[in-house]
């Protein structure tokens, strides 16, 4: 079984008195290590359908696995520890605390285990040390550059060992040079931690180091082109 099954998903919102429809009966699989990229104009219903896959937001029709797990039968409460369990965001805008220093950010999700100070830390400083980070640990946000903070959030979305990375526009915020690098870890983690990814992207350099490239119209999935790049 794919790690991700997508049967006939539905969403639409209520704007006014007017239902717009954002995704139509859309059906995907996404293979264990495979790094998926999403591209599409905007309001096709990429960031929807990234916020679906990692269980932020609820379809209104359609069945959709993640590891076997049919994630919109969880309720609420069991939906937020399957996310903390399983799913690592990147976000474009790295939602880090801008009062805690970039140890303390990643070490955050952690903060409602049953894991104690120290094996916080530890693995807060070697996920850290994964990122290429080890001398910017005791850095806040502001004292760090775009790209340093987007690997500080890598990182917390790596803490808790995620079985699926998901990201979107992870390079949307950085210069040529630091959305490069954050695109070489991505790969890594993909490549050397076998870690699933599906990534929202507008960036054509992005998309390239995608497995496989999706495209959305209109909430339909129109292709599928292997990406040799």
């Amino acid at each position: 079984m794919p790690l991700i099954q997508i049967r006939n998903l539905s969403k639409a919102y209520q704007r006014g008195g007017q239902r717009i429809a954002v995704l139509s009966a859309l059906s995907l699989d996404v293979e264990e290590g495979e790094f998926v990229g999403l591209m599409g104009p905007s309001g096709s219903g990429k960031s929807t359908l990234l916020n679906l896959i990692a269980g932020i937001d609820k379809p209104d029709a359609g069945t959709l696995q993640v590891g076997g797990i049919d994630i919109t039968q969880l309720g609420e409460t069991d939906l937020a520890h399957w996310r903390g369990a399983h799913i690592g965001f990147i976000f474009q805008f790295y939602n880090l605390m801008p009062v805690l220093t970039a140890l303390e950010n990643v070490e955050l999700p952690l903060m409602l285990t049953h894991l104690s100070r120290r094996e916080r830390r530890e693995r807060a400083e070697f996920t850290l040390e994964l990122v290429g980070l080890a001398d910017r640990m005791t850095h806040q946000p502001a004292e760090l550059s775009g790209g340093q903070q987007q690997r500080v959030a890598i990182a917390r979305a790596l803490i808790s060992d995620p079985t699926l990375i998901v990201a979107d526009e992870p390079t949307g915020d950085l210069d040529r040079v630091s959305g490069g690098e954050i695109l070489d870890l991505m790969a890594r983690l993909n490549q050397e931690l076998n870690k699933t990814i599906v990534m929202v992207t507008h960036d054509p350099k992005a998309a390239e180091r995608a497995h496989t490239l999706r495209h959305l119209e209109k909430g339909v999935l129109t292709d599928e082109l292997e990406n040799s790049a």
